[in-house]
Protein backbone atom coordinates (compact mmCIF):
# COMPACT_ATOMS: atom_id res chain seq x y z
CA UNK A 1 0.00 0.00 0.00
CA UNK A 2 1.41 3.39 -1.27
CA UNK A 3 1.56 6.04 1.32
CA UNK A 4 1.75 9.79 0.98
CA UNK A 5 2.89 12.22 3.69
CA UNK A 6 0.83 15.30 4.16
CA UNK A 7 1.09 18.63 6.10
CA UNK A 8 -1.31 21.22 7.03
CA UNK A 9 -0.25 23.82 10.34
CA UNK A 10 2.29 21.43 11.21
CA UNK A 11 0.94 18.12 11.74
CA UNK A 12 2.25 15.28 9.56
CA UNK A 13 -1.14 12.66 8.74
CA UNK A 14 -0.03 9.58 6.43
CA UNK A 15 -3.25 8.73 4.20
CA UNK A 16 -3.66 5.36 2.49
CA UNK A 17 -3.81 5.53 -1.46
CA UNK A 18 -6.98 2.80 -3.07
CA UNK A 19 -5.84 0.64 -5.25
CA UNK A 20 -4.29 1.42 -8.43
CA UNK A 21 -6.82 2.16 -11.54
CA UNK A 22 -5.54 0.80 -14.62
CA UNK A 23 -3.50 2.49 -16.86
CA UNK A 24 -4.64 5.27 -19.30
CA UNK A 25 -4.45 5.73 -23.00
CA UNK A 26 -4.86 10.26 -22.75
CA UNK A 27 -5.44 12.42 -25.68
CA UNK A 28 -4.74 16.09 -25.32
CA UNK A 29 -5.63 19.05 -28.16
CA UNK A 30 -3.55 22.06 -28.19
CA UNK A 31 -2.31 24.46 -30.20
CA UNK A 32 -0.44 27.55 -30.70
CA UNK A 33 -2.32 30.38 -30.73
CA UNK A 34 -1.64 34.20 -30.93
CA UNK A 35 -2.93 36.96 -28.35
CA UNK A 36 -2.69 39.94 -26.55
CA UNK A 37 -1.44 40.28 -23.08
CA UNK A 38 -1.11 42.76 -19.98
CA UNK A 39 0.81 41.49 -17.49
CA UNK A 40 -0.47 44.16 -15.08
CA UNK A 41 -4.35 44.50 -16.63
CA UNK A 42 -5.18 46.80 -13.44
CA UNK A 43 -2.21 48.98 -14.51
CA UNK A 44 -1.18 49.34 -10.89
CA UNK A 45 0.76 47.97 -7.93
CA UNK A 46 -1.48 48.22 -4.85
CA UNK A 47 1.04 47.42 -2.66
CA UNK A 48 3.62 50.16 -2.92
CA UNK A 49 1.12 52.30 -5.16
CA UNK A 50 3.05 52.64 -8.69
CA UNK A 51 1.15 53.22 -11.98
CA UNK A 52 1.67 51.80 -15.09
CA UNK A 53 0.07 52.31 -18.79
CA UNK A 54 -1.12 49.45 -20.78
CA UNK A 55 1.52 50.41 -23.28
CA UNK A 56 4.25 49.76 -21.08
CA UNK A 57 2.54 46.03 -20.00
CA UNK A 58 0.92 44.86 -22.47
CA UNK A 59 2.30 42.47 -25.82
CA UNK A 60 1.47 40.32 -28.64
CA UNK A 61 2.40 37.03 -27.86
CA UNK A 62 1.65 33.19 -28.65
CA UNK A 63 0.27 30.83 -26.38
CA UNK A 64 -0.78 27.12 -25.91
CA UNK A 65 -4.10 26.99 -26.11
CA UNK A 66 -6.79 23.31 -25.28
CA UNK A 67 -8.83 22.73 -27.94
CA UNK A 68 -11.92 19.49 -28.30
CA UNK A 69 -10.92 16.58 -30.19
CA UNK A 70 -8.91 17.76 -33.84
CA UNK A 71 -9.05 21.44 -32.99
CA UNK A 72 -12.66 22.39 -33.19
CA UNK A 73 -13.42 24.10 -30.17
CA UNK A 74 -11.19 25.95 -27.71
CA UNK A 75 -12.12 24.95 -24.09
CA UNK A 76 -13.55 27.41 -22.26
CA UNK A 77 -12.71 28.91 -19.02
CA UNK A 78 -8.71 28.73 -19.85
CA UNK A 79 -5.81 31.11 -18.67
CA UNK A 80 -3.11 31.83 -21.67
CA UNK A 81 -0.29 31.65 -19.44
CA UNK A 82 0.79 29.17 -18.64
CA UNK A 83 -0.96 26.63 -20.87
CA UNK A 84 -3.11 23.97 -20.01
CA UNK A 85 -2.30 21.74 -17.04
CA UNK A 86 -1.89 18.17 -19.00
CA UNK A 87 -2.73 15.31 -16.07
CA UNK A 88 -1.78 11.96 -16.03
CA UNK A 89 -0.46 8.84 -13.64
CA UNK A 90 2.48 7.23 -13.24
CA UNK A 91 1.60 4.26 -16.51
CA UNK A 92 -0.26 6.04 -18.43
CA UNK A 93 0.39 6.97 -22.68
CA UNK A 94 0.04 10.67 -23.45
CA UNK A 95 -0.83 11.72 -27.14
CA UNK A 96 -0.09 15.75 -27.12
CA UNK A 97 -1.69 16.60 -30.77
CA UNK A 98 -0.12 20.16 -31.14
CA UNK A 99 -0.83 21.88 -34.26
CA UNK A 100 0.74 25.90 -35.03
CA UNK A 101 -1.83 28.40 -34.98
CA UNK A 102 0.67 31.30 -35.19
CA UNK A 103 -0.62 33.70 -37.46
CA UNK A 104 0.83 36.51 -35.81
CA UNK A 105 4.21 35.95 -36.44
CA UNK A 106 4.20 32.73 -38.56
CA UNK A 107 7.32 31.89 -36.31
CA UNK A 108 7.27 27.65 -36.18
CA UNK A 109 6.91 26.36 -32.93
CA UNK A 110 7.29 22.92 -30.92
CA UNK A 111 6.04 21.11 -27.45
CA UNK A 112 9.61 19.84 -25.17
CA UNK A 113 8.14 18.02 -22.27
CA UNK A 114 10.32 17.18 -19.09
CA UNK A 115 9.80 14.31 -16.80
CA UNK A 116 8.12 11.79 -19.34
CA UNK A 117 9.63 9.29 -21.96
CA UNK A 118 9.47 9.48 -25.57
CA UNK A 119 11.04 8.36 -29.06
CA UNK A 120 13.28 10.58 -30.19
CA UNK A 121 10.91 12.41 -33.00
CA UNK A 122 8.55 13.53 -29.93
CA UNK A 123 11.27 15.22 -28.32
CA UNK A 124 10.29 18.68 -29.47
CA UNK A 125 13.97 20.27 -29.76
CA UNK A 126 15.27 21.79 -32.87
CA UNK A 127 18.19 20.01 -33.82
CA UNK A 128 19.03 20.60 -37.36
CA UNK A 129 19.67 17.91 -39.10
CA UNK A 130 18.24 15.41 -36.74
CA UNK A 131 15.11 16.68 -34.71
CA UNK A 132 12.44 16.48 -37.60
CA UNK A 133 8.99 18.26 -38.03
CA UNK A 134 8.29 17.76 -33.98
CA UNK A 135 11.20 20.18 -33.37
CA UNK A 136 10.36 22.62 -35.89
CA UNK A 137 6.33 22.61 -36.95
CA UNK A 138 5.65 25.34 -39.38
CA UNK A 139 2.35 27.64 -39.24
CA UNK A 140 -0.54 25.46 -40.27
CA UNK A 141 1.03 21.90 -39.59
CA UNK A 142 0.62 19.70 -36.56
CA UNK A 143 2.56 16.94 -34.86
CA UNK A 144 1.76 13.98 -32.24
CA UNK A 145 3.91 14.19 -29.34
CA UNK A 146 3.96 10.74 -27.61
CA UNK A 147 4.47 10.25 -24.08
CA UNK A 148 4.79 7.91 -21.65
CA UNK A 149 4.54 8.35 -17.70
CA UNK A 150 7.07 6.19 -16.44
CA UNK A 151 7.70 4.82 -12.95
CA UNK A 152 9.86 8.12 -12.20
CA UNK A 153 7.44 10.86 -13.57
CA UNK A 154 5.13 11.33 -10.85
CA UNK A 155 5.50 15.12 -10.22
CA UNK A 156 4.86 18.15 -11.86
CA UNK A 157 7.42 19.27 -14.74
CA UNK A 158 7.64 21.57 -17.26
CA UNK A 159 6.77 21.55 -21.05
CA UNK A 160 7.49 24.58 -23.12
CA UNK A 161 8.66 25.79 -27.27
CA UNK A 162 11.89 24.77 -27.93
CA UNK A 163 12.18 25.54 -32.10
CA UNK A 164 13.92 27.64 -33.29
CA UNK A 165 11.79 30.51 -31.68
CA UNK A 166 12.17 29.17 -28.67
CA UNK A 167 13.14 32.16 -27.04
CA UNK A 168 11.03 34.65 -27.63
CA UNK A 169 8.48 31.94 -27.06
CA UNK A 170 9.26 31.41 -23.62
CA UNK A 171 9.52 35.34 -22.88
CA UNK A 172 5.81 35.20 -24.19
CA UNK A 173 4.41 32.99 -22.11
CA UNK A 174 4.60 29.53 -24.61
CA UNK A 175 5.14 26.92 -21.35
CA UNK A 176 3.17 24.86 -19.35
CA UNK A 177 2.98 22.19 -16.85
CA UNK A 178 2.21 17.87 -16.25
CA UNK A 179 1.08 16.84 -13.45
CA UNK A 180 1.56 13.40 -12.72
CA UNK A 181 0.28 11.02 -10.12
CA UNK A 182 1.78 8.04 -8.76
CA UNK A 183 -0.30 4.70 -8.90
CA UNK A 184 -3.38 4.92 -6.63
CA UNK A 185 -3.17 8.48 -5.54
CA UNK A 186 -6.14 10.51 -5.48
CA UNK A 187 -6.82 14.09 -7.22
CA UNK A 188 -6.51 17.03 -4.56
CA UNK A 189 -9.70 18.79 -4.22
CA UNK A 190 -7.25 21.82 -5.13
CA UNK A 191 -4.82 22.17 -7.65
CA UNK A 192 -2.45 24.99 -8.21
CA UNK A 193 0.00 26.02 -10.83
CA UNK A 194 2.38 28.54 -10.17
CA UNK A 195 4.56 29.57 -12.38
CA UNK A 196 7.73 31.98 -12.19
CA UNK A 197 9.22 34.25 -14.85
CA UNK A 198 10.08 37.35 -15.72
CA UNK A 199 7.80 39.28 -18.53
CA UNK A 200 8.34 42.47 -19.81
CA UNK A 201 10.88 43.07 -17.54
CA UNK A 202 7.95 42.39 -14.15
CA UNK A 203 8.70 39.48 -12.15
CA UNK A 204 5.88 37.46 -12.38
CA UNK A 205 3.46 34.71 -11.19
CA UNK A 206 1.71 32.98 -14.54
CA UNK A 207 2.62 35.89 -16.81
CA UNK A 208 0.99 38.77 -14.25
CA UNK A 209 2.53 40.92 -11.86
CA UNK A 210 1.77 42.66 -8.49
CA UNK A 211 -1.19 41.46 -6.04
CA UNK A 212 -4.21 42.36 -7.50
CA UNK A 213 -3.36 40.81 -11.28
CA UNK A 214 -1.54 37.21 -9.98
CA UNK A 215 -3.92 34.99 -9.83
CA UNK A 216 -6.52 34.83 -6.82
CA UNK A 217 -6.23 31.21 -5.41
CA UNK A 218 -8.91 29.29 -3.39
CA UNK A 219 -9.63 26.70 -1.21
CA UNK A 220 -11.44 25.54 1.54
CA UNK A 221 -11.03 23.93 5.25
CA UNK A 222 -10.67 20.41 4.40
CA UNK A 223 -9.42 20.39 1.31
CA UNK A 224 -6.36 18.83 0.41
CA UNK A 225 -4.31 21.35 -1.66
CA UNK A 226 -2.08 20.48 -3.99
CA UNK A 227 0.79 23.14 -4.87
CA UNK A 228 3.26 22.52 -8.43
CA UNK A 229 5.79 25.37 -8.29
CA UNK A 230 7.94 25.66 -11.33
CA UNK A 231 10.48 28.62 -13.37
CA UNK A 232 11.92 29.29 -16.35
CA UNK A 233 14.16 32.08 -17.33
CA UNK A 234 17.60 33.33 -16.24
CA UNK A 235 16.79 33.21 -12.31
CA UNK A 236 16.24 31.06 -9.30
CA UNK A 237 13.49 32.66 -6.55
CA UNK A 238 12.23 31.34 -2.97
CA UNK A 239 8.46 29.68 -3.23
CA UNK A 240 6.90 31.12 0.23
CA UNK A 241 2.99 30.96 1.10
CA UNK A 242 2.36 32.47 4.37
CA UNK A 243 0.63 30.36 7.40
CA UNK A 244 1.54 27.17 6.10
CA UNK A 245 4.24 24.34 5.91
CA UNK A 246 4.88 21.70 3.94
CA UNK A 247 6.76 18.00 4.22
CA UNK A 248 10.26 18.39 2.16
CA UNK A 249 10.78 14.91 1.02
CA UNK A 250 13.68 14.43 3.57
CA UNK A 251 11.37 14.70 5.94
CA UNK A 252 11.69 18.33 7.27
CA UNK A 253 8.58 20.37 7.95
CA UNK A 254 9.37 23.99 5.74
CA UNK A 255 7.68 26.93 4.21
CA UNK A 256 10.04 28.28 1.45
CA UNK A 257 11.61 26.56 -1.10
CA UNK A 258 14.21 27.43 -4.06
CA UNK A 259 13.66 26.21 -7.41
CA UNK A 260 15.42 27.39 -10.56
CA UNK A 261 15.12 27.73 -14.41
CA UNK A 262 13.57 24.40 -15.60
CA UNK A 263 13.15 22.69 -12.06
CA UNK A 264 9.63 21.86 -10.54
CA UNK A 265 8.20 20.26 -7.17
CA UNK A 266 4.94 20.60 -6.02
CA UNK A 267 3.71 19.43 -2.55
CA UNK A 268 -0.01 18.51 -0.63
CA UNK A 269 -1.22 20.51 2.32
CA UNK A 270 -4.83 19.49 4.31
CA UNK A 271 -6.10 22.79 4.64
CA UNK A 272 -7.09 24.33 8.44
CA UNK A 273 -5.87 27.94 8.44
CA UNK A 274 -8.66 30.00 7.21
CA UNK A 275 -7.70 33.51 5.67
CA UNK A 276 -6.48 35.46 2.99
CA UNK A 277 -2.68 34.77 3.05
CA UNK A 278 0.06 36.25 0.79
CA UNK A 279 2.00 33.72 -1.55
CA UNK A 280 5.32 34.95 -3.46
CA UNK A 281 9.28 34.67 -4.48
CA UNK A 282 10.89 35.43 -0.91
CA UNK A 283 13.53 37.05 -3.39
CA UNK A 284 12.43 40.57 -2.21
CA UNK A 285 13.20 42.39 -5.33
CA UNK A 286 11.17 39.84 -7.23
CA UNK A 287 8.45 40.03 -4.77
CA UNK A 288 8.58 43.76 -5.09
CA UNK A 289 8.60 43.78 -8.93
CA UNK A 290 5.56 41.99 -8.86
CA UNK A 291 5.81 38.35 -7.99
CA UNK A 292 3.27 38.10 -5.42
CA UNK A 293 -0.56 36.95 -5.32
CA UNK A 294 -3.13 36.09 -2.69
CA UNK A 295 -4.31 32.70 -0.98
CA UNK A 296 -7.67 32.83 0.33
CA UNK A 297 -8.93 30.23 2.50
CA UNK A 298 -12.54 29.74 3.78
CA UNK A 299 -14.29 28.16 6.56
Amino acid sequence: MRKLAAAGAGIVALMAFPAPAPAATRHVWIAAVPTTWNVVPNGRNAIEGERYTAAKTTMRTVVYQRFTRDWKRVLPHQERIPGPLIKARVGDDIFVHFKNRDTAFKRPHSMHFHGVHYPFGSDGSFIPGFSGLGGDVPPGRSFTYRLRAGAGSAGVWPYHDHSPSMMPSIAGGMYGALSILPPGQPRADREFVTFFESTLGFETINGRAFVGNTPVLHARVGDTVQWNVLALGDEHHTFHVHGHRWIDPDGTPIDTKTVGPAESFSFRIKEDRPGTWLYHCHIEQHMMRGMIGLYRVRR
